[in-house]
């Protein structure tokens, strides 16, 4: 198909697409010092409970820091929630990425506290009862009002913590890890029950009682709205479908989609979807897939690579296939920019979002970059498409094909070893400094990118990037 410099201007007949509100400071700030103060109000409810009286005997310490422990616990569980509840302000201050480093950082340290509740709170009762351990934990798990929900549900979140470790992610679908992770809802469901009935903490004052429902129905709350009310209302409102298929190289494909009243979705390019394609197997498994080009009101495109099933399935699908999608998501965006100039930084097909940004994006011939990586020539996507865009709006392209050194951690090709990173950019980008930085690709070549980036004297806060994993 012949590119023209007509493909990348929007009719005057087409309305714009809605955008999506730009990210405030103070959001990510209060978003903060929300979670802080909600930990610092738990241990103060701890202190008002009699948590340091508590601490004169052995079992006592036991048991008070069994109790500390769970707080913490329960609250770090809720916030872990929260993050990834989709909230529109929350995603667009933090980023997917953001979001998701910190979730697995907070899950971790629920986790880890949750295990210290149930050890340190059998063990002091068994002390104050003066019985064994294991009998103490059966007559807890059987007798106490509860406790079988709770065991249950401990369970469920064990299974959650195991799966999301590195080495069992490797070893999953993202599909079946995705799953897997829902379990996660489960288990702060079913140990509800148990810290409202039993909790002392939860029930010994009013203030504690209000505070606790409080947080659950929020997370309750903003899961039902943002995870499954919003997904719901816009999906029967644009009825997206596929529109046509097309091969863009070895083992590429992009799907284009038509809907209604596109124009009204609020999205940028450089975002995410999680897509469901109603056809065939793996119909009901939703995948993470950007927009390869920027949207026009009437029309959305995606383009992924054969990485696995639900990847490769988009190649068979029909024209008219019901698609179903979640979000967007991701701030990789040109509401990030801080100046004129931009320097983007592609490999493989991480090339999506950024072709799409360098169509939507504003700026002058010669303020924009590209630097593209690929292994070979023929695993350069869209190279006709972006020659366009380049001749149209004055954009910079390299494109750097080649296979990698593997005797030094570089993002260039071999071609590149005479000299470091930082001062092939100096010499390629001599004002890059002035840049705003776009990086998307895979996490180790990204890294890479991000290192000599800084190196060459740009500061972190001009350094936006999307990495794929999960």
């Amino acid at each position: 198909m012949s590119m023209t410099t007509q493909a990348f201007r929007r009719p005057d007949r087409r309305p714009s697409p809605a955008r999506p509100l730009s990210a405030r400071a103070w959001w990510r700030d209060v978003a903060g010092l929300a979670a802080w103060l909600s930990l610092l109000f738990v241990v103060a409810l701890w202190v008002a409970g009699r948590g340091l009286q508590q601490l004169g005997t052995l079992a006592g310490v036991l048991t008070s820091t069994g109790r500390l422990t769970g707080l913490l616990s329960a609250d770090l569980l809720l916030l872990q929630v929260l993050m990834m509840a989709r909230i529109p302000w929350v995603e667009r201050s933090y980023g997917q990425d953001e979001l998701a480093r910190r979730h697995r950082l907070v899950g971790f340290s629920s986790f880890t506290l949750m295990c210290g509740h149930v050890v340190f709170i059998s063990l002091g009762y068994a002390a104050t009862d003066q019985t064994g351990l294991v009998s103490e934990v059966w007559g807890l798990v059987t007798t106490y009002p509860g406790m079988l929900l709770a065991t249950a549900g401990t369970a469920a979140l064990v299974m959650v913590a195991v799966t999301s470790m590195k080495a069992a992610r490797r070893r999953l679908r993202y599909e079946s890890w995705h799953l897997l992770h829902l379990y996660a809802y489960v288990g702060v469901g079913l140990a509800l029950p148990h810290q409202l009935w039993t909790g002392a903490d939860f029930t010994g004052s009013p203030v504690a009682t209000v505070f606790w429902w409080s947080v659950y129905c929020a997370a309750a709350g903003a899961i039902l709205l943002f995870r499954f009310g919003l997904p719901l209302w816009r999906n029967a409102y644009h009825r997206l479908v596929v529109d046509r298929v097309v091969r863009e190289g070895i083992g590429v494909v992009s799907v284009h989609l038509r809907g209604r009243h596109l124009d009204r979705l609020p999205v940028a390019a450089g975002q995410f979807f999680v897509w469901r394609f109603l056809h065939g197997p793996g119909r009901t498994r939703g995948n993470p897939f950007s927009l390869s080009a920027a949207p026009d009101g009437r029309h959305l495109r995606i383009t992924a690579k054969d990485l696995g099933e639900g990847s490769r399935r988009l190649a068979t699908l029909p024209v008219g296939a019901r698609v179903l999608f979640e979000g967007p998501y991701g701030r990789l965006t040109d509401s990030v920019r801080s100046g004129r100039k931009v320097a983007l930084f592609a490999s493989g097909i991480g090339i999506t979002p950024l072709r799409a940004l360098l169509e939507e994006m504003e700026y002058r011939p010669g303020e924009a970059v590209l630097l593209y990586r690929a292994s070979t020539p023929a695993h350069l996507l869209f190279r006709r498409e972006l020659d366009a865009i380049a001749a149209h709006r004055g954009v910079r392209i390299l494109y750097l094909p080649g296979p990698r050194d593997l005797d030094r951690p570089s993002w260039l090709p071999a071609g590149f070893a005479a000299a470091p990173d930082e001062t092939v950019l100096r010499h390629v980008v001599p004002d890059l400094a002035e840049h705003d930085v776009f990086v998307c690709g895979p996490d180790a070549w990204a890294g890479t990118v991000i290192a000599s980036v800084r190196r060459a004297g740009v500061p972190a806060g001009q350094i936006h990037s999307e990495r794929f994993g999960w």
